[in-house]
């Protein structure tokens, strides 16, 4: 970043984007150079299996505003996003995917909302094309239910897709946590945020690199990284169910000392035990959780390794180029 000086850093992670980063430099080249101010232009290759990084390092040979981060294998939407922030020189960072689901274009607006005064300005989804049913409604109820957990208020329907100032950037890298969820670290550092709202396309070419495991996994971290409220509820689940034990007991006594009413076998009996039984293997399965976030925490492993840098070497000799 010494001899590097621009006012707009654009960070694109990359994970098999070969059918679309022709088209997805092309358009946020052209929103870029509209702007008449200088830029570059992030790509980070999060460990690639197909021909993405031969055609990474192609672009960035014939364009000077276009840097590459190469991982050495594949750590991760989150850690590409924050690799590219560490890596970013511009006044104002903006985050987008390479699928073109969120339009470059809007880019602009976020940078005349940046330019009012905002430090961050991040895209708000008002519409999902070219999603199933089942991915629309899960997602809804997913940052409702991140919402109402989390004590930070993080907004609903957003996604990484968003532009925040050197400040904030700044900040950002101060966060040592392993286990990122960059939107809603970004939510709690605070600072003047709005949104730009916008309709989110269908991908431009590929498959989604978000299949439902990862899916789980992201909002898993989400949730245990802003809130404590999933081990409040089974200590208070396992209260209800300790005294819906004494209570049933006390039943079962009365019966038995007041009534000619027999207790036809065990049935009942099997079905509290299994649901007591399950109450109790997801509790410890939501404490696991928590835990193995502490043990990655305190392994303090980085949490992304480079393999390839190009387009950084002004860096390295202090000259602007």
């Amino acid at each position: 970043m010494k001899g590097r000086k621009c006012i707009y850093s654009v960070v694109v992670p990359l994970y098999n984007e070969e059918l679309v980063i022709n088209e997805s430099y092309k358009r946020i080249k052209e929103v870029m150079d509209s702007t008449s101010e200088p830029y570059e232009i992030i790509f980070v290759n999060d460990g690639s299996r197909d021909r993405t990084s031969e055609m990474a390092k192609e672009i960035c040979k014939k364009d000077k505003n276009v840097r590459l981060l190469s991982f050495s294998r594949n750590f991760g939407h989150q850690a590409a996003i924050t690799a590219g922030m560490e890596y970013a020189c511009g006044q104002a960072i903006i985050v987008i995917d390479a699928d073109l689901q969120d339009p470059p274009e809007v880019i602009l607006e976020m940078i005349k909302k940046w330019k009012e005064g905002f430090d961050v300005v991040y895209g708000q989804r008002s519409e999902r094309q070219g999603e199933s049913f089942f991915k629309k409604i899960t997602a809804k109820i997913y940052y409702r239910l991140l919402k109402c957990l989390s004590d930070v208020d993080i907004p609903v329907d957003v996604g990484d897709f968003r532009l925040i100032d050197r400040k904030v950037c700044d900040a950002l890298k101060k966060l040592p946590e392993k286990n990122r969820y960059v939107r809603g670290l970004i939510s709690w550092l605070g600072f003047k945020q709005t949104s730009v709202k916008f309709v989110r396309k269908e991908r431009y070419a590929g498959e989604t690199k978000y299949p439902l495991k990862k899916m789980l996994k992201f909002a898993f971290d989400g949730i245990t990284s802003f809130s404590y409220k999933p081990l409040k509820l089974w200590t208070y689940l396992g209260l209800i169910v300790f005294m819906s034990g004494f209570i049933y007991l006390a039943v079962i006594v009365c019966r038995k000392l007041f009534t000619s009413y027999a207790v036809p076998g065990w049935a009942i009996v099997a079905v509290i035990i299994l649901i007591t039984n399950g109450a109790v293997l997801i509790s410890l399965g939501t404490v696991g959780g928590y835990i193995s976030r502490i043990y990655d925490e305190a392994k303090g492993r980085p949490l992304y390794v480079l393999d390839e840098k190009m387009g950084f070497e002004e860096d390295e000799d202090g000259s602007n180029g």
